[in-house]
């Protein structure tokens, strides 16, 4: 079928989400057709202003509308304890469980030869750098069991050796190549009182 140039274009947008194949996205488009005008520049300006507006937090590395994002600047949380996950999903997932009252430091990715994914290509060593200080008592590795991850995982503790610092990771009751923001909270919350220390 030859569709007119900016439904085709349109298909081809929506396909650059995860796991939207051509059929899907085909379904959107039509629904966006559907739309009253006002709807749709109410999405779009909602894209514009989520891109324009959305940063890093300065500090962990979180997603945010500020400089420093909520949990970093909750004088409430146990700054103490900094969990460190892959990226912003797996901090949502936490949040979720109402469970965990440390901080984060978030990533970015995990390291990755294969994929040429190198320590210097995500937000590692501003842990180790800024971070890490003295009262700072325990780092969670609280990334993915896969290969990556427990590479990351590794890495991490070899950079952290010689700190004054308890390192733990989630228990490994989470299935071995289950994603973190897949899990369900109580899974969650076992794994956190369950963490093993590792130095």
């Amino acid at each position: 079928m030859i569709y007119p140039e900016e439904f085709a274009e349109l298909i081809e947008s929506f396909q650059e989400f995860p796991g939207v194949g051509e059929k899907s996205a085909e379904r959107y488009v039509y629904t966006v057709d559907k739309l009253e005008e006002e709807k749709v520049q109410e999405f779009a300006h909602r894209l514009i202003n989520f891109k324009k507006n959305i940063k890093r937090c300065s500090v962990c590395g979180h997603i945010t509308n500020k400089d420093v994002c909520d949990i970093c600047s909750n004088q409430n949380r146990d700054h103490s304890t900094i969990c460190v996950v892959e990226d912003p999903r797996s901090v949502f997932m936490f949040e979720k469980t109402g469970n965990y009252k440390g901080v984060y430091h978030v990533l970015g990715g995990l390291i990755s030869p294969v994929d040429d994914v190198n320590p210097d290509d995500i937000n590692l060593y501003t842990l180790v750098n800024n971070r890490i200080t003295e009262d700072v008592k325990e780092v969670i590795l609280a990334l993915n069991p896969s290969v990556e991850g427990e590479t990351t995982s590794l890495y991490i503790q070899k950079l952290l050796e010689k700190q004054d610092v308890k390192i733990s990771r989630l228990s490994y009751g989470i299935p071995v190549g289950a994603d973190i923001e897949y899990l369900d909270p109580l899974t969650i919350i076992r794994a956190i009182d369950d963490r093993k220390i590792l130095s």
